[in-house]
């Protein structure tokens, strides 16, 4: 992903992440909380730090940088994007253990709310000449003993073909590549918009520090968000790769299953056709 005048620093994309969770309600809160419940998960992970700095001989010198990494990271905004890239992968993983219906993935820092509804079959909004190869995705909304559920609804967003994301890059339209799709009596959708391109996450601000430092690359594969709810189920929070995309085996983070990768098919019209069912389970 090139660099140019008008792409968003990570400052900007960081400032936009925070605003967005900050209002966000996808995952709910945590609830009441029990003291011996804090205590016991924050005991395992100072031991944890403990043990690292134990294990590794962490200096004075590299404590005093951490230390000063942790403020910068606060200051610029990018708490939702450091822990969505390094931290969300192992919670989803956790809760999937539990969880039936399709698979899930991470939600990301890139999600925002109030997207316009649009019908079974729609184009997502997009600018008069986005750039990109035409993608259609299709499939059915059921349950887990295979009903059609009418009326769910596919919360859909993805970076365009550079590799931005509207809400946080100041090029984009608002809304660009975003939508709530409202499937059909039968639980169809038919969704055309552009095959998005990999990216990677701002670098130029501490996140972007830490994967220089430990020579990580910081790219993300192609790939479409998606939350699929319906009343009475519980939501699918999940990303759809492209088979023999780039960075598909070495995700930085970390987010990528066989099971949600597309192999998109050509059609005659020059269009890319992919088709993902989802299932959901009862709440």
């Amino acid at each position: 992903m090139s660099t140019t005048e008008e792409s968003p620093t990570a400052a900007q994309a960081g400032a936009s992440a925070t605003r967005a969770f900050r209002t966000s309600r996808q995952h709910g809160t945590a609830g009441e909380v029990t003291p011996e419940r804090v205590s016991t998960v924050v005991t395992a992970l100072l031991d944890g730090v403990h043990r690292t700095i134990r294990t590794h001989q962490v200096t004075y010198p590299e404590y005093v940088a951490a230390k000063r990494w942790l403020i910068e990271v606060g200051e610029s905004g990018e708490w939702p994007l450091l822990l969505d890239v390094f931290v969300e992968h192992e919670v989803e993983e956790v809760s999937a253990q539990h969880q039936q219906g399709s698979k899930g993935s991470i939600l990301g820092p890139y999600h925002l709310p109030g997207a316009v509804r649009l019908p079974s079959v729609c184009t997502l909004p997009m600018r008069a000449d986005e750039p990109g190869t035409p993608l259609v995705l299709a499939g059915q909304v059921r349950d887990t003993t295979g009903k059609a559920l009418p009326g769910a609804e596919l919360d859909i967003w993805h970076a365009d073909d550079a590799g931005y994301y509207s809400g946080f890059a100041p090029h984009v339209p608002d809304g660009n590549l975003r939508g709530v799709v409202v499937a059909d009596d039968d639980g169809h959708f038919e969704i055309s918009t552009i095959q998005p391109a990999p990216y990677q996450i701002p670098t130029d601000g501490p996140t972007g520090t830490l994967i220089e430092r430990a020579g990580w690359h910081p790219w993300r594969p192609a790939h479409l968000h998606l939350i699929v709810r319906s009343p009475g189920y519980r939501p699918i929070t999940t990303q759809l790769y492209f088979t023999g995309g780039d960075w598909l085996d070495s995700d930085v983070a970390k987010a990528t299953k066989p099971e949600l990768v597309l192999d998109p098919r050509p059609q005659p019209d020059g269009r890319r056709r992919a088709e993902y069912d989802f299932v959901l389970e009862p709440a």
